[in-house]
């Protein structure tokens, strides 16, 4: 804003010609609405947004998912992350972005690849003229030069898109809700269920940690188990005191039985997928030490 002349008027100039010589108009979307222009009652960014769109230039939005303003705030402590002043005005031109085609990023290095993809999309879908003022009309050689030098840019930079799309692709599908497969592996491990003496072969009190017992009774939790007058101790045991902590991960979830007041616990598709992982790594060869 320092940059504009003084005056509503001459600052909306200011901005539309610049916006006029671009070739690509790019929103960054946080938590804040801006400075407002006082005729309109909008913000500067907003008449941005709608004056590049009017004009139809290439235009894309990159907006800041919940989760990166939410780590800005907790990193800057700063309750200004997100807009005080104005939300409604906020809000409504948010939904209007995002009514748009955007990508919503989570953090620094996501904005970096939306704007080299972007950009590298509308090289081929539009007629961009560039930065380069051509001040040397017969001499092509330099700009040969340069040109073969953006290309070879462009190709690495498109390289290292797709090595961290693929990273990305991985820890995505190694994700299960708030947690990675290694962080559950170490939560289930960390975690003892005790087993009465009734319902061991030795006919002593022993423990079992969580992933071992989710490991080893997954046929039995695929199923489930209720809370029926039917059900043995065993699993009225394992109902009550064992299956609570795996419903707490979305592992398995809670049915109510038609025309009763009884429930069923059985496994749900993330924790199927979480077994299916647990297979992939070789990790699911245990012998169960307790019978049901």
């Amino acid at each position: 804003m320092e940059l504009f002349k003084a005056g509503n008027e001459s600052q909306l100039k200011t901005i539309y010609k610049w916006i006029d010589e671009s070739d690509v108009y790019m929103l960054i979307l946080g938590g804040r609405y801006g400075s407002i222009e006082t005729n309109s009652g909008k913000s500067y960014t907003q008449l941005e947004y709608e004056y590049a769109l009017s004009k139809n230039i290439p235009v894309f939005a990159v907006v800041l998912s919940d989760t990166f303003l939410t780590s800005k705030i907790n990193m800057l402590k700063l309750p200004n992350v997100m807009e005080q002043k104005a939300p409604d005005k906020y809000q409504a031109f948010k939904l209007f972005v995002m009514s748009k085609i955007i990508r919503e990023v989570d953090d620094c290095k996501d904005i970096k690849i939306a704007i080299h993809t972007t950009l590298n999309e509308f090289i081929r879908d539009y007629k961009l003229i560039g930065w380069i003022r051509n001040t040397r009309e017969n001499d092509t050689t330099e700009l040969i030069k340069e040109n073969n030098a953006l290309l070879k840019e462009i190709n690495l930079l498109n390289r290292q898109i797709q090595k961290l799309q693929g990273q990305s692709s991985a820890k995505t599908k190694e994700q299960f809700g708030n947690y990675s497969f290694d962080e559950l592996v170490i939560l289930l491990e960390n975690k003892i269920f005790e087993i009465p003496s009734e319902f061991t072969e030795t006919q002593e009190n022993c423990t079992i940690n969580a992933l071992k017992f989710f490991i080893s009774y997954f046929d039995f939790l695929v199923t489930g188990i209720s809370n029926t007058d039917r059900s043995s101790d065993f699993e009225t045991y394992v109902f009550y005191h064992i299956l609570p902590y795996y419903v707490s991960f979305d592992f398995m979830e809670r049915v109510k039985l038609p025309n009763t007041t009884a429930q069923r616990i059985h496994t749900t598709k993330l924790g199927s997928a979480f077994y299916a992982m647990l297979e992939s790594k070789n990790m699911t060869k245990i012998t169960p030490k307790q019978n049901s």
